[in-house]
């Protein structure tokens, strides 16, 4: 048993060892095999997720496609155009509309403008088939630790979210955005895509698109781009906002660097282009630039379009091409404004638009000024200042752009008051005032105030109506009310030549005697209240012929020849040049001007004199276009017609030679004086207490009218009068207008005679017609004393 035993519980040698190797290789197995099996568990769990995940994928994507939203509008794409309004030589002198944009076809985009927009936006855009796939994967590699995400759009894939999704970052609207590019891929060549997203794109400052920013920002058409600037542009898209060079120029051209940079890398430039880009000095297009100064004639024409399409106009990319060139307009315009602040200068000082108060620090006093100006833009080039110090001899001031001025002498002068220390302390200029200056010709600074009196200006060719030029009013910010075609005003003195135009056919001639004395009527007479009216230097000069008559403006001569011929019969002549008969009644008072006309119907009533006697009606618009340049309409050509004649071809030009007296050695003599040229007609006028002033004159090929008054009638002052106000604002205008063309003064047409200098109607040559207004038969005595204390001067309303 013992033996046994022992056997059971020993070993020999041989198994020792074999059990001990066993041991040995339990104890020494690879800690790999525990781990691969886990590995190869979880592997084989994640490619049946990943399986799993694939197939609900293609699953949402296969329910999700048929919902996409439909591309007609991509693939008959038609986008939002601004109506613009041009000037007959191509100047865009308005746009009306949402979104500013020139539709360009691809094929009109210039090569290096398409070429920085792929080189920043999408490289590969011709390789891929909507969606750049490697361009995911370089994104998510990029992405891996930093901060803020890249994106990985393709251009197609812009198109997708611009016009179909919104603009939040979710999964959903990422996967939209890819089924959607695939989908536009499928329907659209890349030329259509790429032609789309470069005329949808927003730019900033209302540009969408990159021939509208070309405009914007650089003043130019998009073919004329250079490298620099198409580079420039093509850092707009990612934010228009943060990389526009107007508002971040610094980081505007951070981004247009590396755009240039990446030019290079994809092959588009050449090492010189690169240098030569990269070194390139851009300048931009400032505000002031942008702003064409023919908004009262573009309001014109955008209400007469919209008329006719409604607010499809601002929609459909209509041009409408005026029949006013760009240069004649800002002419206009300046000599408007010209006059008018001329006029201002003479006035008493109203005071400073503000007062501030202004810190120690001079770091905080610059916040402070800037912020107080930004409240006082300005208007052209009457600039807003804050004054640092004041007294009578000097004011030292500050504009936004943080210039500092120092005014002396005659720039001090239009604020005399605003200097005194005797002055209103209300209206003093003091330390902290907000004034506006106004810098003059020879580079000096003047202190001047907004103007509060308005004016206007039109101008238009006599034998077809085309208007070529229309200035409605000072600013038209400041008052869109258009004072040419919406101010009824008294025309005063520049009313008398259509009078004397209705006593030519009453046996009437420029040699024509009539009494310069004076004249009182009762109210029976005057159809309101006594008058005893007055001739503008006070004086009488006795018995005068028509011709000088007129030239000096003799208030008793019209009255006279008035009663003579009939104001009824005078109240139906007038109508003939387009003049409302109810806006000037019959009665004596018509004679100087007492009705009511607006600045169009005066230039309308000298076009008649000017053409030879045809009544013409203004005519703006001269084509409309659609969006592809094919004509809509086009004015046709206007010819004097029997239909339109007015008057007489001998009446029309026995007038003119009698405005060319006016111009010659009248009230206007200034005209041939300046313009040396003696083709020169027209009349000055200015009504009772200087309320109005005007100026209304022609040459054959051009008819001008300016008007200077206060909205509220009001006194403009004793010496002012239409010579003084509106002939220099004429004059201005008319020797820009009439530089190359030729001196031609109008021809006597038949049934007309000269004698002694002198010119009649054939049948007035001898003896006949009215040689003299002889005695004032019928003309009631003058005003006593007490008649003369209820005299009420007519002209006061």
């Amino acid at each position: 048993m013992s033996k046994s035993k022992s056997s059971n519980v020993s070993s020999s040698p041989d198994m020792d060892a074999k059990d001990g190797k066993t041991a040995s290789r339990r104890h020494h197995t690879p800690a790999y095999r525990f781990v691969w099996r886990p590995l190869m568990w979880l592997g084989g769990l994640a490619l049946g997720g990943a399986a799993a995940l694939a197939l609900l994928l293609a699953l949402g994507l296969a329910m999700a496609y048929p919902n996409l939203p439909d591309i007609s509008g991509l693939t008959d794409y038609r986008p939002k155009l601004p109506l613009r309004v041009l000037s007959a030589d191509g100047v865009v002198l308005a746009e009306f509309g949402e979104e500013r944009r020139n539709y360009q076809p691809i094929k009109d985009i210039p090569k290096v403008m398409q070429e920085a927009i792929l080189a920043i936006e999408d490289a590969r855009f011709y390789q891929h088939g909507g969606v750049d796939y490697l361009g995911v994967i370089r994104a998510g590699l990029a992405n891996v630790g930093e901060a803020r995400s890249q994106g990985a759009s393709t251009i197609t894939m812009q198109v997708a979210r611009n016009f179909y999704l919104s603009t939040e970052k979710t999964m959903t609207r990422k996967i939209y955005e890819i089924l959607l590019a695939l989908k536009i891929e499928s329907a659209l060549s890349k030329e259509q895509i790429l032609e789309i997203y470069m005329n949808q794109i927003f730019l900033g400052h209302k540009a969408y698109g990159f021939a509208a920013a070309s405009e914007v920002y650089f003043g130019k058409p998009l073919k004329e781009i250079s490298v620099a600037e198409a580079a420039m542009l093509a850092g707009l898209p990612k934010a228009p906002s943060a990389y526009n060079p107007i508002n971040n120029p610094r980081r505007a051209r951070i981004r247009q660097q590396y755009i240039i940079d990446r030019m290079l890398e994809n092959g588009y430039i050449t090492e010189e282009q690169h240098a030569h880009a990269k070194a390139e000095v851009l300048r931009y297009r400032s505000l002031s630039d942008t702003t064409s100064h023919a908004e009262y004639v573009a309001e014109a024409a955008r209400q007469l379009i919209f008329t006719q399409y409604g607010d499809e106009a601002y929609s459909r990319g209509l041009d409408v091409y005026l029949t006013l060139r760009h240069d004649e307009q800002m002419v206009a315009y300046r000599a408007l404004r010209r006059g008018i602040m001329d006029f201002e200068r003479r006035q008493v000082y109203r005071g400073p638009e503000a007062y501030i108060d202004l810190p120690a620090d001079p770091k905080d006093m610059d916040v402070r000024i800037a912020e107080a100006l930004a409240d006082h833009p300005a208007n052209d080039e009457l600039l807003a200042a804050a004054v640092l110090e004041a007294d009578p001899k000097k004011v030292v001031a500050v504009l936004q752009s943080g210039e500092s001025l120092t005014i002396t002498g005659d720039g001090l002068k239009p604020a005399t008051s605003g200097l005194s220390e005797r002055g209103n302390p209300k209206t003093r200029i003091r330390r902290g005032a907000i004034i506006r200056v106004l810098k003059l010709p020879k580079g000096d600074w003047s202190i001047t105030q907004l103007p509060e009196v308005e004016g206007a200006f039109v101008a238009m060719d006599p034998k077809d109506g085309r208007i070529r030029a229309m200035v409605g009013g000072f600013d038209y910010n400041k008052n869109k009310f258009n004072h040419v075609t919406q101010a009824w005003r008294q025309p005063g003195s520049s009313f008398k030549p259509f009078i004397y135009s209705a006593a030519l056919e009453k046996g009437f001639t420029p040699a024509t005697v009539v009494n310069d004395a004076p004249l009182f009527f009762d109210a029976t007479t005057t159809g309101s209240q006594p008058w005893e009216p007055k001739n503008y230097d006070g004086t009488f000069d006795g018995p005068l012929p028509l011709r000088k008559a007129l030239a000096k403006s003799k208030n008793m001569v019209s009255i006279r020849v008035l009663q003579s011929i009939g104001v009824h019969y005078a109240q139906d002549w007038i109508t003939r040049f387009g003049f409302e008969a109810e806006k000037h009644p019959a009665y004596l008072t018509m004679a100087l001007g007492a009705g009511s006309v607006t600045p169009m119907q005066m230039a309308q009533g000298y076009a008649v004199f000017a053409n030879g006697g045809y009544r013409v009606m203004p005519q703006l618009v001269a084509k409309l276009t659609d969006h592809k340049g094919r004509v809509l309409y086009e004015a046709p050509p206007r010819a004097p017609s029997d239909e339109a004649r007015a008057i007489e071809s001998r009446n029309a030009f026995l007038m003119s030679s009698l405005l060319q007296e006016v111009t010659r050695s009248g009230t206007a003599a200034k005209a041939q004086a300046l313009l040396k040229r003696p083709d020169i007609y027209g009349k000055t006028g200015t009504t009772n207490d200087s309320m109005d002033a005007w100026f209304a004159g022609y040459q054959q090929d051009l008819v001008a009218v300016v008007w200077i008054g206060y909205d509220q009638p009001r006194k403009l002052g004793d010496r002012e009068t239409g010579g003084g106000l509106s002939l220099p604002v004429w004059i201005e205008f008319m020797g820009f207008a009439l530089k190359n063309v030729p001196v031609a003064e109008i021809q006597p047409p038949e049934g007309v005679v000269q004698i002694n200098g002198e010119w009649f109607y054939d049948e007035y040559a001898g003896n006949s017609g009215v040689r003299a207004l002889s005695n004032d038969a019928g003309i009631p005595p003058p005003a006593t004393d007490e008649e003369k204390k209820s005299i009420l001067d007519l002209f006061r309303r």
